[in-house]
Protein backbone atom coordinates (compact mmCIF):
# COMPACT_ATOMS: atom_id res chain seq x y z
CA UNK A 1 0.00 0.00 0.00
CA UNK A 2 0.94 3.54 -0.35
CA UNK A 3 1.34 5.14 2.69
CA UNK A 4 -0.23 8.55 2.70
CA UNK A 5 -0.84 11.82 4.52
CA UNK A 6 -4.28 10.72 5.64
CA UNK A 7 -2.66 7.34 6.83
CA UNK A 8 -0.17 9.46 9.09
CA UNK A 9 -2.67 11.10 11.10
CA UNK A 10 -4.73 7.71 11.15
CA UNK A 11 -1.91 6.46 12.68
CA UNK A 12 -1.09 10.29 14.84
CA UNK A 13 -4.97 9.21 16.01
CA UNK A 14 -4.44 5.33 17.23
CA UNK A 15 -0.90 7.02 19.04
CA UNK A 16 -3.11 9.37 21.06
CA UNK A 17 -5.55 7.19 21.88
CA UNK A 18 -3.21 4.50 23.48
CA UNK A 19 -1.50 7.21 25.19
CA UNK A 20 -4.95 8.64 26.57
CA UNK A 21 -6.03 5.27 27.25
CA UNK A 22 -3.35 3.30 28.31
CA UNK A 23 -0.26 5.43 29.53
CA UNK A 24 -1.47 8.72 30.74
CA UNK A 25 -3.86 7.02 33.57
CA UNK A 26 -0.92 4.73 34.70
CA UNK A 27 1.67 7.52 35.14
CA UNK A 28 2.78 8.33 38.74
CA UNK A 29 0.33 5.67 39.89
CA UNK A 30 2.30 2.26 39.17
CA UNK A 31 2.62 -0.18 41.78
CA UNK A 32 5.92 -2.21 42.64
CA UNK A 33 4.45 -5.12 41.31
CA UNK A 34 3.42 -3.34 37.89
CA UNK A 35 7.64 -2.65 36.81
CA UNK A 36 9.29 -5.73 35.51
CA UNK A 37 13.02 -5.98 33.91
CA UNK A 38 13.64 -7.53 31.00
CA UNK A 39 17.16 -7.74 29.57
CA UNK A 40 18.85 -5.93 32.73
CA UNK A 41 18.14 -3.76 35.41
CA UNK A 42 18.40 -1.05 33.03
CA UNK A 43 16.08 -2.75 30.79
CA UNK A 44 12.37 -2.18 32.61
CA UNK A 45 8.44 -2.64 31.30
CA UNK A 46 5.36 -2.12 32.77
CA UNK A 47 1.78 -2.90 32.55
CA UNK A 48 1.66 0.31 30.33
CA UNK A 49 3.81 -0.59 28.15
CA UNK A 50 2.51 -3.51 27.73
CA UNK A 51 -1.45 -2.32 27.76
CA UNK A 52 -0.15 0.73 25.15
CA UNK A 53 1.65 -1.96 22.98
CA UNK A 54 -1.73 -3.97 22.83
CA UNK A 55 -3.95 -0.98 21.82
CA UNK A 56 -2.04 0.31 19.05
CA UNK A 57 -1.60 -2.93 17.54
CA UNK A 58 -4.98 -3.75 17.94
CA UNK A 59 -6.32 -0.58 16.32
CA UNK A 60 -3.33 -0.92 13.43
CA UNK A 61 -4.21 -4.51 12.47
CA UNK A 62 -7.52 -2.58 11.94
CA UNK A 63 -6.86 0.20 9.94
CA UNK A 64 -3.58 -1.30 8.05
CA UNK A 65 -4.87 -4.88 7.37
CA UNK A 66 -1.74 -7.68 6.64
CA UNK A 67 0.69 -5.12 8.46
CA UNK A 68 3.37 -6.82 9.86
CA UNK A 69 3.38 -5.29 13.44
CA UNK A 70 7.16 -5.54 15.42
CA UNK A 71 6.29 -3.95 18.39
CA UNK A 72 8.86 -3.85 21.03
CA UNK A 73 7.35 -6.22 23.73
CA UNK A 74 6.21 -8.74 21.15
CA UNK A 75 9.80 -8.54 19.89
CA UNK A 76 11.37 -9.18 22.94
CA UNK A 77 9.04 -12.25 23.34
CA UNK A 78 9.91 -12.99 19.63
CA UNK A 79 13.13 -11.39 18.28
CA UNK A 80 12.51 -13.02 15.32
CA UNK A 81 9.77 -10.43 14.23
CA UNK A 82 12.75 -8.29 13.08
CA UNK A 83 14.15 -9.79 10.76
CA UNK A 84 10.63 -9.73 8.55
CA UNK A 85 11.12 -5.91 8.62
CA UNK A 86 14.34 -6.58 5.53
CA UNK A 87 11.44 -7.21 3.02
CA UNK A 88 8.14 -7.01 4.61
CA UNK A 89 5.67 -4.77 2.40
CA UNK A 90 4.03 -3.13 4.84
CA UNK A 91 5.16 -3.12 8.38
CA UNK A 92 4.77 -1.03 11.41
CA UNK A 93 6.99 -0.74 14.17
CA UNK A 94 6.06 0.07 17.83
CA UNK A 95 7.41 1.58 20.85
CA UNK A 96 4.71 1.87 23.29
CA UNK A 97 6.77 4.01 25.97
CA UNK A 98 10.06 5.15 24.92
CA UNK A 99 11.87 6.18 28.28
CA UNK A 100 10.08 3.69 30.62
CA UNK A 101 12.69 4.18 33.31
CA UNK A 102 11.57 8.22 33.12
CA UNK A 103 7.73 6.90 33.09
CA UNK A 104 8.52 4.58 35.86
CA UNK A 105 10.45 7.54 38.16
CA UNK A 106 7.35 9.91 37.64
CA UNK A 107 9.33 11.75 35.11
CA UNK A 108 7.80 13.64 31.73
CA UNK A 109 10.16 12.44 29.80
CA UNK A 110 8.65 10.09 27.57
CA UNK A 111 7.51 9.37 24.06
CA UNK A 112 5.32 6.53 21.71
CA UNK A 113 7.34 6.01 18.81
CA UNK A 114 5.77 4.47 15.27
CA UNK A 115 7.63 4.01 11.90
CA UNK A 116 6.12 2.54 8.67
CA UNK A 117 8.74 0.47 6.97
CA UNK A 118 7.70 -0.49 3.17
CA UNK A 119 9.79 -3.31 1.28
CA UNK A 120 13.37 -2.47 3.92
CA UNK A 121 12.73 1.07 3.27
CA UNK A 122 11.39 3.42 6.09
CA UNK A 123 8.52 5.91 4.80
CA UNK A 124 6.95 7.23 7.50
CA UNK A 125 7.57 7.87 11.25
CA UNK A 126 5.85 9.86 14.29
CA UNK A 127 7.13 11.01 17.71
CA UNK A 128 4.39 11.75 20.16
CA UNK A 129 4.67 13.39 23.42
CA UNK A 130 1.88 12.27 25.68
CA UNK A 131 2.32 14.80 28.20
CA UNK A 132 2.27 17.87 25.60
CA UNK A 133 -0.17 15.64 23.17
CA UNK A 134 1.69 17.32 20.44
CA UNK A 135 3.64 14.68 17.52
CA UNK A 136 6.30 15.47 15.67
CA UNK A 137 5.68 13.58 12.11
CA UNK A 138 7.12 12.85 8.62
CA UNK A 139 6.37 11.33 5.30
CA UNK A 140 9.46 10.39 2.88
CA UNK A 141 10.65 13.23 0.34
CA UNK A 142 8.31 15.70 2.58
CA UNK A 143 9.86 17.28 5.54
CA UNK A 144 9.10 16.72 8.95
CA UNK A 145 6.40 18.46 10.87
CA UNK A 146 5.42 19.13 14.17
CA UNK A 147 1.99 18.95 15.02
CA UNK A 148 -0.05 20.48 18.00
CA UNK A 149 -2.82 19.58 19.80
CA UNK A 150 -4.96 22.59 18.12
CA UNK A 151 -4.00 21.15 14.55
CA UNK A 152 -1.36 23.79 13.98
CA UNK A 153 2.03 22.78 12.08
CA UNK A 154 5.25 23.83 11.68
CA UNK A 155 8.30 22.66 9.76
CA UNK A 156 11.18 21.34 11.65
CA UNK A 157 14.95 22.01 11.22
CA UNK A 158 18.12 20.80 12.50
CA UNK A 159 20.57 22.93 13.82
CA UNK A 160 23.36 24.35 11.41
CA UNK A 161 26.40 22.96 11.51
CA UNK A 162 29.02 24.88 13.99
CA UNK A 163 32.57 23.45 14.68
CA UNK A 164 33.43 21.05 17.48
CA UNK A 165 33.61 23.05 20.46
CA UNK A 166 30.90 24.50 19.98
CA UNK A 167 28.50 21.55 19.42
CA UNK A 168 25.92 20.55 21.93
CA UNK A 169 24.22 16.39 21.93
CA UNK A 170 23.32 13.92 23.40
CA UNK A 171 25.22 10.64 24.11
CA UNK A 172 23.78 6.97 25.11
CA UNK A 173 26.66 5.55 26.50
CA UNK A 174 25.16 2.80 28.89
CA UNK A 175 24.84 0.28 26.76
CA UNK A 176 28.23 0.64 25.48
CA UNK A 177 30.87 -2.35 25.71
CA UNK A 178 33.23 -0.94 28.74
CA UNK A 179 36.07 -0.22 26.48
CA UNK A 180 33.85 2.08 23.84
CA UNK A 181 32.41 3.59 26.64
CA UNK A 182 35.53 4.54 28.81
CA UNK A 183 36.77 5.79 24.89
CA UNK A 184 33.62 7.93 24.70
CA UNK A 185 33.19 9.42 28.08
CA UNK A 186 37.46 10.64 27.85
CA UNK A 187 36.44 12.97 24.51
CA UNK A 188 33.18 14.33 26.08
CA UNK A 189 35.07 17.36 27.18
CA UNK A 190 35.78 18.16 23.24
CA UNK A 191 32.48 19.33 22.89
CA UNK A 192 30.75 22.15 24.13
CA UNK A 193 27.77 20.29 26.26
CA UNK A 194 26.38 16.69 26.47
CA UNK A 195 23.51 15.53 28.13
CA UNK A 196 20.96 12.16 27.88
CA UNK A 197 17.65 12.09 28.98
CA UNK A 198 17.26 8.32 28.33
CA UNK A 199 14.66 8.77 25.87
CA UNK A 200 15.37 8.70 22.30
CA UNK A 201 11.85 10.00 21.30
CA UNK A 202 13.04 13.43 23.10
CA UNK A 203 16.59 13.68 22.34
CA UNK A 204 15.26 13.15 18.10
CA UNK A 205 12.57 15.61 18.96
CA UNK A 206 15.04 17.77 20.11
CA UNK A 207 17.18 17.19 16.94
CA UNK A 208 14.91 17.64 14.89
CA UNK A 209 13.82 21.54 16.11
CA UNK A 210 17.46 22.35 16.23
CA UNK A 211 17.79 22.50 20.14
CA UNK A 212 21.14 20.30 19.46
CA UNK A 213 23.44 19.54 17.20
CA UNK A 214 24.21 15.92 17.73
CA UNK A 215 23.22 12.48 18.89
CA UNK A 216 25.19 9.10 19.54
CA UNK A 217 23.39 5.79 20.13
CA UNK A 218 25.27 2.58 20.31
CA UNK A 219 21.97 -0.26 20.57
CA UNK A 220 19.80 0.10 17.57
CA UNK A 221 16.84 -1.48 18.09
CA UNK A 222 14.35 -0.30 15.16
CA UNK A 223 11.54 0.86 17.38
CA UNK A 224 14.04 3.23 19.24
CA UNK A 225 15.11 4.53 16.14
CA UNK A 226 13.55 4.63 12.41
CA UNK A 227 11.03 6.80 13.32
CA UNK A 228 13.82 9.38 14.76
CA UNK A 229 16.36 8.52 11.61
CA UNK A 230 13.34 9.24 9.29
CA UNK A 231 12.19 12.56 10.95
CA UNK A 232 16.18 13.88 11.30
CA UNK A 233 16.77 13.16 8.01
CA UNK A 234 13.65 14.88 6.83
CA UNK A 235 14.55 17.87 8.73
CA UNK A 236 17.38 18.09 6.66
CA UNK A 237 19.87 15.83 8.89
CA UNK A 238 22.27 13.05 8.10
CA UNK A 239 22.90 9.90 9.95
CA UNK A 240 25.63 7.19 9.83
CA UNK A 241 26.47 3.93 11.68
CA UNK A 242 29.64 3.90 13.46
CA UNK A 243 31.65 2.06 9.84
CA UNK A 244 29.77 4.97 7.84
CA UNK A 245 27.14 3.02 6.51
CA UNK A 246 23.47 3.47 6.17
CA UNK A 247 21.19 3.00 9.44
CA UNK A 248 18.41 0.60 7.69
CA UNK A 249 15.44 -1.36 8.64
CA UNK A 250 16.57 -4.54 10.88
CA UNK A 251 20.11 -3.19 12.00
CA UNK A 252 20.24 -3.89 15.96
CA UNK A 253 23.94 -2.90 15.95
CA UNK A 254 26.94 -0.79 14.74
CA UNK A 255 26.48 2.35 16.56
CA UNK A 256 24.58 5.51 15.03
CA UNK A 257 26.08 9.15 14.66
CA UNK A 258 22.73 11.69 14.09
CA UNK A 259 24.76 15.25 12.58
CA UNK A 260 23.48 18.72 10.64
CA UNK A 261 25.35 17.69 7.42
CA UNK A 262 27.50 14.13 6.40
CA UNK A 263 30.49 16.64 7.73
CA UNK A 264 29.43 17.07 11.52
CA UNK A 265 28.93 12.93 11.59
CA UNK A 266 32.45 12.78 10.81
CA UNK A 267 33.58 15.35 13.22
CA UNK A 268 31.51 13.51 15.97
CA UNK A 269 33.11 10.38 15.12
CA UNK A 270 36.50 11.58 15.10
CA UNK A 271 36.19 13.31 17.81
CA UNK A 272 34.15 11.18 20.60
CA UNK A 273 34.88 7.43 19.19
CA UNK A 274 39.01 7.98 18.24
CA UNK A 275 41.15 7.37 21.30
CA UNK A 276 41.85 11.15 23.61
CA UNK A 277 45.14 10.61 23.49
CA UNK A 278 47.01 11.45 20.18
CA UNK A 279 49.61 9.54 20.40
CA UNK A 280 47.61 6.45 20.89
CA UNK A 281 45.63 7.17 17.49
Amino acid sequence: MKFTARDLHALATILREAATTQILPRFRRLRPSQIRTKSGPLDLVTDADLAAEAHITRACEHAFPGAVIVGEEAASADPRLISRLADAPFAITIDPIDGTANFCAGLPLFGVMAAIVEHGETTAAIILDPIMDSWSGALRGQGAHEHAPDGTTAALRVAAPVPLGDMTGMVSWRFMPPALRDRVLANLPRVAQVWDHRCAAHEYRALIAGHAHFAMFNRLMPWDHLAGVLLHGEAGGRAAKFDATPYRPGDIAGGLICAPDASSVQIVYDALLQPADPAAR
